[in-house]
């Protein structure tokens, strides 16, 4: 759908603040009018036609047009508002403060105005040539040797042992629980194994079946903590009849050659070859990535940002709402999430303030250097980029172009692609520390 034709104008205020007056034409209000009339026939009786079948001007008649307007401003605003910021050619930060003028009168344009918070501005210093750490992708001996480790855990088999459990030993248990000498829901099992040690049970559990061997019989007393996940269990004090059933303890393989074939290496010389290689494919991507934004950084370091305390709040939050959205895809409610970290949505927030405050100077230093260097993403650039996404999108790169335009999303996606070539030139000629080019 195309985008509203809304003209705007701005005002610049205070703060990384500016307050932008949009103007809805008439054609476009009247347009969303018989919309959302058409809409309304379909929840309205009106004699002499069939359910949902009354023309506009009759619904508008019958409702009134003061009636439909507000309908169709409810259903338009949001649309409205998001042209609005687009022609106005702003990156908003935070919510905004929306006032929305006096509904027109038939054949009259809509007004309203926006108050926001934007990305500020970045006066730079030196961007090009610095100096920047660099990390080697090289994998270490003791990373290796790490991954050569967790394949002998993984490959390990347990076996019974006639001695008393310790730390890393798995102890096969019977156990049935109780609150006050009354059994509770979940609070019985059998044959359960728990590694001593993992610190996976209610604190200090585990701890007081070290020492135990096969055929005990041991009281176990926890106190559940005040934040367990079940509430009627939070901060009670409960009792554990234990019956030992076997202690397991894990064999490891010896470190030779056959450790080597399990995993399909002639030799553990091989073996760790190939892990060294891995190691370093995968080190390699994280050290460009980190040298980039460390090029980045060295730039915003020798730049002036002025960063309002509103404004890194502001953000602060739409990371935390973002965080919000990634977590309800996973199936995980906000109130869970907060009781899991121990942590209030406000202490979050304040958490995130840094991030925020450096993330906004980073996208300002990006801004300025993109107009500095007149960086403009050509034809065949944003082409190549929207090839990247037609698989993902199972569409054409031209049919995403024509969709971004029709949209009027093609400029944030311009400017997008310009914040990451203006990235690459920082990149490109930052020089890693104690080297020459």
């Amino acid at each position: 759908m195309a985008a509203p034709p809304i003209t705007t104008s701005v005002t610049e205020l205070p703060e990384s603040r500016v307050r932008v007056e949009a103007e809805v034409p008439a054609t476009e209000v009247e347009k969303r009018v018989e919309q959302a009339a058409r809409s309304l026939a379909r929840s309205i009786r009106v004699p002499g036609f069939r359910a949902g079948k009354a023309p506009a001007p009759v619904v508008i008649k019958r409702v009134g047009r003061e009636a439909v307007l507000d309908e169709a401003v409810r259903d338009s605003i949001g649309s409205w508002y998001s042209a609005a910021i687009d022609a106005a050619a702003i990156v908003p930060v935070g919510e905004p403060e929306l006032d929305l003028g006096e509904l027109p009168a038939a054949g009259q344009p809509l007004t309203f105005s926006i108050e926001i918070g934007v990305r500020p501005t970045a006066t730079l210093g030196e961007y090009k040539g610095l100096e920047v750490e660099k990390g080697s992708p090289e994998a270490s001996d003791e990373a290796v040797e790490a991954e050569v480790e967790r394949l002998r855990e993984r490959s390990g088999r347990l076996e019974t042992v006639e001695r008393p459990a310790a730390d890393g030993d798995f102890v096969v248990m019977d156990y049935k629980g109780t609150l006050g000498g009354e059994a509770f829901a979940g609070g019985e099992g059998r044959d359960q194994m728990i590694e001593l040690g993992s610190g996976r049970l209610v604190p200090g559990f585990e701890e007081q079946l070290t020492g135990a061997s096969a055929g005990d019989d041991r009281t176990v007393t926890v106190t559940f903590p005040d934040d367990y996940g079940a509430a009627e269990l939070a901060g009670q004090e409960a009792e554990f009849a234990v019956t030992v059933k076997e202690v397991k303890a894990k064999e490891l393989p010896e470190l030779d050659d056959d450790l080597a074939a399990e995993a399909g290496f002639d030799t553990l010389d091989e073996l760790r070859a190939d892990i060294r290689e891995r190691l370093s494919e995968a080190a390699s991507d994280r050290v460009e990535a980190e040298f980039r934004e460390a090029a980045l950084d060295a730039a915003v370091a020798n730049a002036t940002v002025e960063v309002p305390a509103a404004l890194v709040d502001a953000r602060s939050r739409e990371l935390w709402d973002q965080m919000l959205h990634s977590l309800s895809h996973q199936g995980i409610s906000k109130d869970m999430y907060l009781q899991v970290s121990g942590r209030s949505e406000e202490e979050i927030i304040a958490d995130g303030r840094d991030d925020a405050e450096r993330q906004l100077k980073r996208e300002a230093v990006l801004a300025a250097v993109v107009a500095a260097e007149g960086i403009e993403p050509s034809e065949e650039e944003i082409l190549a980029a929207l090839e990247e996404a037609a698989p993902q999108e199972r569409a054409s790169a031209k049919k995403l172009l024509e969709r971004m335009k029709s949209a009027n999303r093609l400029d944030a996606f311009k400017a997008e692609l310009a914040n990451r070539k203006a990235l690459d030139l920082l990149t490109e000629s930052a020089k890693p520390a104690g080297t020459t080019r």
